[in-house]
């Protein structure tokens, strides 16, 4: 198991990668199962060759892997991945929970 330091670096490894948009938008196509780099770059608009930086990006910080069979890359998200995503937003999600509820009982004691 990872220490929470450790979980925070792969999440801002995570939240770097997601910051450029052609990333993300491999990530919505491989949501939908297994693709080549061919196949990725196609709709992207993009070359081979810059997909397959942004494929080393997402696959560095554990977003999808990649299997070469024969003389095809495929590629298929990680379901592991975002581990480090939803425990950072777990998180903060309970900590906001918490003060909108204070705030919220604020506001009901202060007329």
């Amino acid at each position: 198991m990872k220490s929470r330091v450790a979980r925070g670096e792969q999440a801002d490894r995570i939240f770097a990668a997601l910051g450029d948009g052609t990333r993300r938008a491999i990530v919505d196509l491989l949501a939908h199962g297994p693709l080549t780099v061919s196949a990725l770059a196609q709709p992207l608009g993009v070359s081979l060759t810059a997909v397959a930086q942004h494929l080393q990006i997402l696959e560095a910080c554990g977003l999808l892997k990649t299997e070469k069979r024969g003389r095809v890359r495929f590629c298929a998200m990680d379901p592991d991945g975002l581990d480090a995503l939803e425990e950072w937003v777990g998180r903060h999600r309970q900590l906001w929970a918490r003060r909108f509820s204070q705030l919220e009982e604020i506001l009901r004691e202060d007329p």
